[in-house]
């Protein structure tokens, strides 16, 4: 079990094509379920749009996340 506190300030790489997406700063929970439904990545605006939520954060949803190391978390975004 990993607490929430580790998964912050981890850098979020794309194994797509071995992008950095940024560093980790909060995490989404969905409370009627009890579980992690994304990290959240500070972004630019417009950047990945559709993964976007407000002022340009970029959501990447926890079925997208490979392996979460001791510096970085493994994502696979396809290659969009």
């Amino acid at each position: 079990m990993i607490s929430t506190d580790k998964l912050k300030n981890k850098e979020v790489i794309n194994i797509a094509d071995g992008r950095s997406l940024g560093f980790v700063y909060d995490i989404e929970v969905d409370l009627e379920k009890g579980v992690i439904d994304g990290i959240v990545i500070p972004g630019t605006r417009g950047f990945m749009g559709f993964f976007s939520k407000g002022e340009g954060d970029v959501i990447v949803k926890w079925d997208r996340v490979r392996t979460i190391g001791d510096d970085v978390i493994l994502v696979d975004l396809g290659g969009f």
